[in-house]
C-alpha cells in the first residue's frame, strides 16, 4: 500500500513557496551584502535605485515583486548599519531578521514532519481499516523494516 498524496492545494503551495521571486531577492541582497560597511551598502543601494529607474524606463513592465523586494532590503540593511556601531560590517549575525527568520525555518519543518507523519495514520484510522494497538510492532506483525512482510 502506497502512502496518499498530499492534496493538490498543499503541492500547489508548497511550490508557491518555493518560488517567491520576493524571498528570493532579499536572500539574495543578503549574500552580496555579508561583509560590507555602511559606505558599501549605500553605493548598492544607489546602484539599485539607478537601475530600478532604468528598468522602469527601458524595461515592459513584469512586475514579480523581486526587485522591488531587492530596493527595500537595501534600504533596510542601510538603516540597520547606520543604526550599528561605527565601522560594522553586515553579517547574518548582526540582523535580528535574518536570525527570526532562521530560527522560524528551523521550527518550520519539524512541525510540517510531523504534521505529515500525522495525517496517513489519522485517516488509516478514521477509514476503520485498523485499530490502533500495542501489538502493531514489526515483530509481532511480520513486517520488515520497509513494512513487507518478510518471505516464509
Amino acid at each position: 500500500m502506497t502512502a496518499p498524496r498530499r492534496p493538490l492545494a498543499a503541492r500547489a503551495a508548497a511550490f508557491r513557496e518555493m518560488t517567491d521571486r520576493a524571498r528570493i531577492g532579499r536572500r539574495s541582497v543578503r549574500r552580496r551584502a555579508e561583509g560590507m560597511t555602511a559606505a558599501d551598502v549605500a553605493q548598492a543601494l544607489e546602484d539599485a535605485r539607478f537601475l530600478a529607474r532604468q528598468e522602469a524606463r527601458h524595461e515592459p513592465v513584469t512586475d514579480d515583486g523581486r526587485g522591488r523586494a531587492e530596493l527595500a532590503e537595501w534600504e533596510r540593511l542601510e538603516r540597520l548599519l547606520a543604526a550599528a556601531a561605527p565601522n560594522a560590517v553586515y553579517g547574518p549575525d548582526l540582523d535580528d531578521v535574518v536570525q527570526a527568520e532562521l530560527a522560524a525555518g528551523a521550527a518550520s519543518p519539524t512541525a510540517r514532519d510531523a504534521a505529515l507523519r500525522e495525517t496517513p495514520r489519522s485517516a488509516v484510522d478514521a477509514d476503520g481499516l485498523r485499530e490502533p494497538g500495542e501489538d502493531d510492532t514489526p515483530e509481532r506483525t511480520g513486517e520488515t523494516p520497509r513494512g513487507r512482510r518478510g518471505r516464509p
